[in-house]
């Protein structure tokens, strides 16, 4: 695996030259590039191609929401993660539309934000089981107007959960005994009856919908 070039974006000096110490030492790491505002980032990628972003969402100038529309705009293979601390929880839904590929929490121990990163860049999704929680405790106590789910069959039931737990196809495959080819086709019918375009997306209407134990 070739090294990862990371890109923070976030308005806080000290978060951004703590985790980019942190990120440095990793010997799966490359280089470390750090943005103050989405302004500044979507400067930057004009001109550098990192392999992951880890995108805060309040910021000055230009917000983390917007900032992702727009970099996805310019490249559409980009893997942005959200940083998130409690409270953000109204922008969950926002930034998922906009095309990241999970939330990591700020207050994340580090051994997590290794395991978040290496699993985002290998193509799959990643959100803290914190987040999955507060995602639902939202859902329970908030009044959602949502249409019925879709019916899925138990199968498709099993790699949804899976899938929510951040698993790689892969990962589903060895747990439930079945090939990789299987999974890619219940995930893809999982996106189309769900009308969903992405891991992210799916996560966020299963929980919902309540399709899944969290």
């Amino acid at each position: 695996m070739e090294k990862l070039n990371i890109l923070i974006v976030d308005d806080h000096k000290l978060f951004r030259e703590g985790l980019k110490f942190l990120l440095s030492n990793l010997e799966e790491v490359g280089e470390v590039w750090e943005a103050s505002d989405g302004e500044v980032f979507l400067n930057m990628i004009k001109s550098s191609n990192p392999d992951l972003v880890l995108m805060d969402i309040e910021m000055p100038k230009v917000n983390g929401i917007e900032a992702t529309t727009r970099a996805l705009e310019i490249n559409p293979g980009l893997k942005i993660m959200a940083l998130s601390m409690y409270g953000d929880e109204e922008y969950f839904q926002k930034m998922v539309d906009a095309g990241i590929c999970g939330f990591l929490l700020k207050n994340s121990e580090f051994s997590e934000v290794k395991k978040a990163i290496l699993t985002v860049a290998q193509g799959n999704n990643y959100f803290t089981e914190e987040i999955l929680y507060r995602l639902v405790d939202r859902f329970k106590t908030k009044t959602v107007q949502v249409d019925a789910p879709v019916v899925l069959s138990d199968r498709e039931l099993e790699v949804l959960q899976l899938i929510c737990k951040g698993l790689s196809n892969q990962e589903i495959a060895d747990k439930l005994f079945i090939s990789k080819r299987t999974v890619d086709h219940h995930r893809a019918s999982l996106l189309t009856k769900t009308e969903t375009s992405n891991a992210a997306s799916l996560v966020i209407y299963a929980i919902k919908h309540k399709m899944i134990e969290v």
